[in-house]
């Protein structure tokens, strides 16, 4: 049995951290797991801009309450869960991703969660485990099924190249360059082609 597993921001949704970040006018934040492979790192770098300029919970979730999905993901994720099994593997947090999974019909989402203090400020971070995506992808193949992966960024080349299938979308030039054997595209209808394509 096939089950696609999709990365959330930059393939469903905009950069939740990019949105943020021309919200706040402060360029620092425009930093994504596209730049910088260690999660870890980024994210405590991310933390520290945010105390840095007193910044919260509440202010990064004013900013995704006015994110939609890019512009067709809710008709290519409906049609796609039309016809296969869909998981949302994503390294973003459940304080984030909700209103966004709404947008796009709640389909079943595998995240981390945030530490927030009593003021609002967010302490500290929780991944559910490490190496979620690849993990992730593992745990399904070791249950029997066939993995598909679809992502953007160096956090998903794991779980891209250990499935029966993968692809890029809309990912880096340099991504690209570096991983000539993964099909990449740009369009919800070149990767649905390509899905319809792989799954049996």
């Amino acid at each position: 049995m096939d089950i696609v597993c999709l990365d959330m921001e930059g393939v469903l949704v905009p950069e939740i951290w990019i949105a943020f970040s021309e919200e706040t006018g402060i360029p620092e934040l425009r930093r994504t797991t596209r730049d910088e492979p260690d999660y870890n790192k980024l994210m405590h770098y991310r933390l520290d801009i945010l105390r840095e300029h007193g910044l919260g919970l509440k202010e990064i979730q004013e900013t995704i309450a006015k994110i939609d999905p890019l512009p067709g993901a809710r008709e290519f994720l409906d049609e796609l869960r039309d016809i296969t099994q869909v998981i949302v593997i994503s390294d973003t947090f459940t304080q984030f991703a909700h209103p966004l999974m709404v947008k796009l019909g709640l389909p079943t989402l595998f995240c981390n969660s945030l530490v927030v203090a009593e003021d609002g400020s967010i302490a500290d971070f929780k991944m559910r485990i490490e190496g979620a995506k690849l993990a992730t992808v593992k745990a399904l193949q070791s249950i029997g099924f066939n993995t598909i992966a679809v992502g953007d960024s160096f956090k998903d080349l794991g779980k891209i190249k250990a499935g029966r299938h993968g692809f890029l979308f809309k990912s880096t030039q340099q991504i690209i360059k570096d991983n000539p054997e993964i099909p990449a595209y740009e369009t919800f209808e070149e990767l649905m082609s390509a899905l319809k394509g792989v799954l049996e």
